[in-house]
């Protein structure tokens, strides 16, 4: 177990990485311009954040996988990362519209893998809070 709290970790660094395209990739100086300033903003910052967490979270993973395998803190931890992953694959389906991706070769891959992701990410929290040892 501790070898996949150690692939999630790496993936969420990886993740974190990724968030630094997003303005270009989303086209956010095209298309953010039509929003107000406040919301503007709050799409940079909960970007930032959401990019921080990822990171921190990764590295530590990457670095107190036996410890958050192991002991009670790191049990109610992986509990709170297991809702959150839990939350964000059924967002993946009941959020996003289909709209999105259906149709679309591409699109359609990313949903599928990142579905895929989530899932590994939620079942890996889950097996660490049901089955690590304290």
């Amino acid at each position: 177990m501790i070898l996949h709290l150690k692939i999630v970790g790496l993936l969420s660094v990886l993740l974190a990485l990724v968030h630094v395209i997003f303005p270009r990739y989303f086209k956010w100086e095209e298309e953010l311009p039509a929003l107000s300033l406040i919301n503007r903003q709050l799409m940079y910052v909960h970007t930032f954040f959401l990019a921080l967490v990822l990171l921190l979270t990764g590295l530590l993973l990457l670095f107190a996988a036996e410890d958050i395998r192991s002991t009670g803190l790191g049990r109610k931890l992986a509990l709170g990362l297991f809702l959150f992953w839990g939350v964000r694959l059924a967002f993946q389906f009941f959020v996003y519209s289909p709209k999105l991706w259906r149709g679309k070769p591409f699109e359609t891959l990313v949903h599928v893998g990142f579905a895929g992701l989530w899932t590994y990410f939620t079942g890996v929290f889950f097996w660490v809070y049901r089955n690590g040892t304290l």
